[in-house]
């Protein structure tokens, strides 16, 4: 079994800011994450990454914020996804 692209989105801004979110579902997780899910969630600008969520193989979940990398504790799909959002309106000064 190959990896699922189970949702893909992309959302440019007036602003010159870029938002992309997406998820795939894989057949055994990506060491050390103990989940089948697969995922990269980016806010920024071209060359700078703001906000990102993302398991890599030999790192796990983790969060970059403003530049500092720290590790997230994966729950849901849906949590991941309210985390991401709450960063980015706070980045964004928006609700």
């Amino acid at each position: 079994m190959k990896a699922e692209l189970l949702f893909e989105q992309r959302i440019d801004f007036d602003d010159g800011a870029i938002l992309e979110i997406v998820y795939w579902r894989v057949p055994s997780p990506v060491h050390p994450s103990v989940h089948n899910l697969k995922y990269s969630l980016f806010y920024g600008r071209p060359g700078v990454r703001e906000v990102g969520y993302d398991n890599e193989r030999g790192k796990g979940d983790h969060r970059h914020f403003q530049g500092v990398e720290t590790a997230y504790v994966f729950t849901t799909i849906e949590q991941l996804l309210a985390d991401f959002w709450t960063d980015v309106h706070t980045l964004r000064g928006t609700e």
